[in-house]
C-alpha cells in the first residue's frame, strides 16, 4: 500500500473513546473532520471500531499511522494509551501507538514511559499546553533518559491550541533547548511545526540541530511557504514529517498530494510522505533509504 507510489506515515492521528473526552474536543472533530467521521468510524458507546478505520486508512494509502493518546483533564480530557491497543491488535503494521504522559498525573513518570513503550509505543508525545507543563521541568527528565537509552524519539506539542484551558505560552520550542543539548542522541519533534507565533523558531532548530524535526500536523499544506517564508523550503521540507491531525482533517491523501505539491524534488517528497518517520519512529518497517540528509 503507497500514495502515488510512495510510502505514506501519517505520524499524527487521534482515536480516543470519546466518552472520556471534553465536549470540546467532539465540536472539533465534527468541525473540521469529514461530515458524520463520528459516527461511522465510532460505535454507539463511542468506542473506535478498528476494522472501519483499518479501511479507511487504507483507501486513503496510509501504510502506518501513528495513534496518539493525551492525559489533559484541564483542557481535552483523557485518551487513553491503553485505549488505542485494541485498534493496534487489528492491525499491527498499519498502526502504532505513541505514548503520553503529564507530569502532574504520572509518578515514578519514567515507570509509565517504561510501561507503554512495552506494549509497542513507538514514541512518547508530550502536551505542555494542554497538560500546563513546560518541557524544560527537571521532572520530566527521568522520561527523557527513558527515551534515550532506548532509542526512542521525543514528540512535542510545538503551536497554539484553541481548546478551553489551553495554556498556550507553554508552547514555545525554545523550551526544548535544554533538552536538545543534555541529550544529543534524542530525535526532537516539534508537532505543528510551530504554529501561531513560533514558526521562525522551530525551522531554526530543526536547521541547526540534526535530532529537531518539524512535524507538519494542523498547517495546512499550501500555506506552508507562507509560513516558512524566511527559510529555504527546500531546505526546510528536509526536515520535514508528514502528520495530518486526524480526525481534524478533510483527508489524509488530500493533505498528502497538497504537501507533494509544492514543487519539492522527488527525493525530498519521498522522505517528508514516509522517509523520515521510518526513520525516527522506533519499529516502523520501511525503506529507510528515503530519508534526505540535510545539507
Amino acid at each position: 500500500m503507497t500514495l502515488d507510489g510512495h510510502l505514506l506515515v501519517d505520524a499524527h492521528v487521534h482515536v480516543p473513546v470519546l466518552g472520556s473526552l471534553a465536549p470540546a474536543w467532539l465540536d472539533w472533530a465534527r468541525d473540521f473532520g469529514p461530515d458524520g467521521i463520528l459516527e461511522d468510524l465510532w460505535d454507539a458507546d463511542g468506542v473506535p471500531r478498528p476494522d472501519r478505520l483499518d479501511t479507511l486508512f487504507e483507501e486513503q494509502g496510509v501504510d502506518h499511522a501513528l495513534l496518539f493518546c493525551e492525559y489533559s483533564p484541564k483542557a481535552t480530557g483523557y485518551q487513553r494509551f491503553d485505549d488505542l491497543l485494541p485498534i493496534v491488535e487489528h492491525n499491527p503494521v498499519r498502526f502504532r501507538p505513541v505514548a503520553n504522559v503529564n507530569p502532574h498525573l504520572h509518578f515514578p513518570i519514567g515507570d509509565e514511559v517504561r510501561r507503554q513503550l512495552d506494549l509497542g509505543a513507538a514514541a512518547l508525545k508530550l502536551h505542555p499546553v494542554h497538560g500546563g507543563f513546560r518541557c524544560d521541568d527537571a521532572m520530566l527528565y527521568p522520561a527523557y533518559q527513558v527515551l534515550a537509552e532506548r532509542g526512542v524519539p521525543l514528540v512535542v506539542h510545538c503551536g497554539t491550541s484553541t481548546f478551553p484551558g489551553s495554556m498556550n505560552e507553554l508552547a514555545d520550542p525554545a523550551y526544548l533547548l535544554p533538552v536538545v543539548r543534555d541529550f544529543p542522541t534524542l530525535d526532537v519533534v516539534l508537532a505543528h511545526g510551530g504554529r501561531g507565533w513560533w514558526y521562525d523558531a522551530a525551522a531554526f532548530m530543526a536547521l541547526s540541530n540534526p535530532t529537531v524535526w518539524i512535524e507538519l500536523s494542523g498547517l495546512p499544506p499550501k500555506r506552508l511557504p507562507e509560513y516558512y517564508r524566511n527559510f529555504d523550503l527546500a531546505r526546510l521540507a528536509r526536515r520535514w514529517i508528514f502528520a495530518t491531525d486526524w480526525p481534524g482533517v478533510p483527508g489524509t491523501a488530500q493533505n498528502a498530494r497538497a504537501v507533494a505539491g509544492l514543487g519539492l524534488d522527488e527525493a525530498t517528497v519521498a522522505a517528508v510522505l514516509g522517509g523520515n518517520a521510518t526513520a525516527v519512529y522506533s519499529g516502523l518497517t520501511a525503506d529507510h533509504s528515503q530519508e534526505v540528509e540535510d545539507d
